[in-house]
């Protein structure tokens, strides 16, 4: 796949997959999903993703993004289409099998304990592997000192920001290959946002491969190293970040005027 000028939905843009995915850690081809019998969501929607890199997922409301993202970690049924994580078909497995495998998953809401405390919330990430609590709080404590500080400070007192921090943290204990976000940066204050972005890419260099769905799409783009374009359930563009974030055609149809204004 062409780095410096985005695919378009059709035949290239298959044959790019197809290419692009030979080796992936994990890959999505041709998924049809969706909540009901008959009523697709995601109509033949492809991705792939290898070992160290951060890809993003943007397009408008309803597109299925998250969808998407739901349907990789076994939470959405696939119809049609396979999932497969280092050459093995992960398809409509459940998602506590996809935890042992090394996925993990941070959802848009309700992602933390409330009433439990920012250690307990990460023993709640590793109960699979009691044993390794230890040497991961020590990993992810390190990503985010500010839970090892704050380690016996219930999560339902924390800021949006601050619970997020713990979502994520929590999904790494597993010490998962690939780490799936869904909306990070929704509903937060703009400041927390940047922060956000700024702790995904940190998480990316630290060895785990990253797939965001994000509303925000510009910066998104900025931090990600290919991106995807879902409209309808489908593949639109493909590109690198900066490919997409630079085309004219993106910008005009899921950018808009904040997109045209960073170009």
């Amino acid at each position: 796949m062409s780095t410096s000028q985005p695919d378009t939905a059709g035949e290239n843009s298959r044959e790019s997959h197809l290419a692009g995915a030979e080796g992936a850690l994990l890959r999505a081809d041709g998924l049809i999903a969706g909540y009901l019998p008959g009523v697709n969501i995601l109509n033949e929607a492809d991705l792939y993703c290898h070992r160290g890199e951060l890809i993003g997922i943007i397009g408008p409301n309803g597109a299925g993004k998250s969808t998407f993202l739901k349907a990789l970690f076994g939470l959405v049924r696939i119809h049609e289409g396979t999932v497969t994580l280092e050459g093995e078909d992960i398809s409509n497995k459940r998602a506590d099998q996809l935890v042992t495998k090394g996925i993990g998953f941070v959802p848009q809401t309700n992602n933390v304990f409330p009433s439990l405390t920012i250690e307990e919330n990460l023993e709640m990430g590793c109960f699979q592997d009691p044993k390794s609590f230890s040497q991961r709080f020590d990993f992810v404590t390190d990503l985010f000192p500010t839970l090892g500080t704050r380690r016996k400070q219930r999560a339902g007192s924390l800021s949006g920001g601050e619970r997020q921090m713990v979502a994520m943290g929590r999904a790494l204990m597993m010490n998962p290959s690939v780490l799936l976000l869904d909306e990070p940066s929704a509903g937060l204050s703009p400041v927390m946002q940047d922060e956000v972005f700024v702790q995904t890419r940190k998480i990316n260099k630290a060895g785990v491969s990253v797939i965001m769905v994000e509303q925000n799409a510009r910066r998104c783009l900025q931090i990600c190293d290919r991106g995807y374009v879902l409209d309808q359930g489908r593949n639109a563009y493909t590109g690198s970040g900066k490919a997409l974030a630079d085309d004219p055609k993106v910008i005009e149809l899921y950018l808009g005027t904040l997109g045209a204004k960073a170009s």
